[in-house]
């Protein structure tokens, strides 16, 4: 089975120190956001060579079962193995689009095992994202998950616009930016900052500047860090100092 595969070539490179580490890491201790959450201590790199080497022989009910799992590093090569096969799919020209909206409808209904920050963020803009890079009337998806009481619903909708973003886009980032504004969790600060600085970077400092002179004031001080870190000096100080 290929499950069987899987877990044994995830399990040869496990490591106990290190998994001890990514737990405290990844703040799984009790009332930590990762609570309950379970490392093998396996690396990303070696994730992504067993995705590599299975996820083409891979089916649905066997990435069903990876991401029940209750160890991180089985949840995240299932993960990693949807994106691929989304990559897989979005590079053939014809009969892609229900491949695609498959994975897709999968991801989104599996999200409650999606739950911790590299889960999210190495996966929401390649699937997510990239899936509604030419459906903008089914970004309202987007939206609802920014107002949920879930967090990583939250954070997968704001790394959702990276995708966005890498295409130019900057209207739904900045529309979820705003709902977020007030969130009050640190990873979501962490999350919607650092989207915001990737738009000034990326497609417009001029267009980050006007949304950061309408809300810097009232943002959480991590966002507005995150935001203006590529700023130069006296413009970031003016910004931290509240001159602008």
């Amino acid at each position: 089975m290929p499950y069987t595969k899987i877990t044994k070539d995830l399990k040869k490179t496990a490591n106990k120190e290190k998994a001890k580490l990514l737990m405290g890491f990844f703040k799984t201790g009790k009332g930590q956001y990762g609570e309950g959450d379970i490392f093998i201590g396996v690396t990303v790199p070696n994730i992504r060579k067993t995705v590599v080497e299975y996820y083409d022989e891979t089916n649905f009910e066997t990435i069903q079962k990876l991401l029940e799992s209750g160890i991180h590093e089985y949840r995240l090569a299932a993960l990693l193995m949807l994106v691929k096969k989304y990559e897989t799919v979005n590079k053939v020209k014809t009969q892609n689009i229900a491949s695609q909206q498959k994975i897709y409808n999968f991801y989104l209904k599996n999200t409650q095992y999606v739950n911790n920050w590299d889960l999210v963020d190495l996966t929401a803009p390649n699937i997510v994202g990239t899936y509604l890079l030419d459906k903008p009337k089914e970004r309202n998806r987007l939206y609802t998950m920014a107002k949920s009481k879930d967090l990583w619903k939250k954070r997968i909708a704001i790394l959702a616009t990276f995708a966005l973003i890498r295409n130019n886009e900057t209207k739904d980032v900045l529309a979820i930016s705003k709902i977020l504004l007030k969130d009050k969790h640190d990873l979501i600060h962490k999350a919607v900052g650092w989207m915001l600085r990737e738009l000034g970077k990326r497609v417009s400092q001029e267009k980050e500047e006007q949304f950061l002179k309408r809300h810097y004031k009232q943002m959480p001080r991590t966002m507005l860090r995150y935001a203006i870190e590529r700023f130069e000096e006296k413009k970031r100080q003016s910004y931290l100092k509240g001159t602008v």
